[in-house]
């Protein structure tokens, strides 16, 4: 982003630590997809941000006949972002349609729904459509005028 200012010296970039955290606490999420014709298409999920010694992923699901579901079905690339607009993380990757570990639903329950049964919940998550994004790269940015142009921040996945 050097056409904002932005130094290619990485000592004022933002630690990935920094955009793990508002991943995880984000409680909804936008996930944009394309359509077949490249049409952009963009919605609110609830999910799960994972970031952890055994890698980063991101969990959703939705209704098999969910738009961005027939979309993921005909291409896989995705965005995620976390809902705050003003300190930003959005996540580009690879959804794949997957069964959850039970890790995954546990702690999807546990995000969305900590003082109820959890039976119900998790019998309805296994009956949707999960999909899991592996990261390939992500983007924070703080947009503040003092920090935007020195903090802007971009990180790989290989």
């Amino acid at each position: 982003m050097t056409d904002y200012g932005v130094p290619t010296d990485p000592s004022g970039a933002l630690a990935w630590s920094w955009a793990s955290e508002r991943l995880i606490r984000s409680r909804n999420y936008w996930v944009a997809t394309v359509d077949p014709s490249g049409r952009p298409h963009a919605t609110p999920v609830w999910g799960l941000w994972r970031s952890g010694k055994d890698g980063d992923d991101f969990w959703f699901g939705c209704a098999p006949s969910a738009y961005k579901a027939r979309n993921l079905a005909t291409n896989p690339h995705v965005t995620v972002a976390a809902d705050d607009t003003i300190e930003v993380v959005s996540v580009d990757g690879i959804a794949t349609m997957t069964e959850p570990s039970d890790a995954v639903i546990t702690a999807y329950v546990a995000k969305y729904w900590p003082d109820d049964d959890p039976a119900a919940h998790v019998e309805f998550m296994r009956s949707h459509p999960m999909f899991r994004v592996m990261p390939r790269w992500a983007y924070g940015i703080i947009e503040r005028e003092d920090e935007f142009s020195q903090r802007a921040t971009r990180w790989r996945w290989t």
